[in-house]
């Protein structure tokens, strides 16, 4: 009897590769084999964890040139950084997600900035400098986006006690929950230097306010606006 034309062509090689991962093996028992598969992944997943917990430490951050000798300088000088508590946010707490599934894609994401290192789109402070804004836009976006996710994780608006801030302050967060505003809406610059242009003309314009070009600098600012607001 003749063959058919199909039974002399042999399989394709993902049938092939699917046919091999599930055909018994003649050499190792199964219970081996599960043994194996079971301590093959826990190496893995404690290996792929620790991995991810390490790309959010201060130090890896820093490792960097582009971040050590711009960002984490102005941040040494926040309150973020230094203060009263003695409580710290490192870079991680504002840019890394807790939740799992949000911090991959911020990893995954995060290779994007690993290209731009290699390739020193940034490697020079007049670089860095050129890019900052459209940088910072991407973050504030970014943090805008998420309703601020990761500024509260230690802010939750639900247990500020306006009563105990002072009256300005007050009234500002008050409005800004009333207005369905964000953290990131009023604290661009709270934490790294506001790049030029940061404030368009028109809000200058309305405020009286010069851009500021520093931590520091950001809350005289928002004092002489509280103070002309007062007014």
């Amino acid at each position: 009897m003749a063959k058919s034309p199909n039974e002399n062509q042999k399989p394709g090689f993902f049938r092939r590769l699917w046919r091999g991962f599930t055909t018994p093996s003649a050499r190792y028992s199964s219970g081996a084999l599960l043994v194996v598969g079971v301590f093959a992944g826990v190496i893995f997943w404690g290996g792929f964890n620790w991995a991810m917990e390490a790309t959010n430490t201060e130090a890896f951050c820093i490792s960097c040139h582009e971040m050590r000798d711009n960002v984490y300088e102005e941040y040494t000088e926040t309150i973020h950084y230094n203060n009263r508590t003695g409580v710290r946010a490192v870079c991680a707490d504002c840019h890394v997600p807790k939740e799992w599934i949000h911090k991959v894609v911020r990893k995954i994401r995060a290779t994007n900035e690993l290209y731009h290192h290699f390739m020193g789109s940034i490697d020079t402070k007049e670089k860095f400098n050129a890019k900052r804004l459209e940088l910072a836009e991407l973050v504030w976006a970014s943090m805008k986006a998420t309703d601020s996710r990761e500024c509260r994780n230690c802010h939750d608006f639900e247990s500020m006690d306006l009563e105990k801030q002072e009256t300005r302050s007050a009234d500002r967060h008050e409005e800004g929950f009333d207005d369905g505003k964000t953290c990131i809406d009023c604290h661009k610059g709270i934490a790294h230097k506001l790049p030029k242009g940061a404030y368009d003309e028109k809000e200058k314009a309305e405020t009286g306010v010069q851009v500021p070009q520093s931590a520091k600098e950001t809350a005289k600012a928002m004092q002489a606006y509280l103070k002309k607001d007062g007014q």
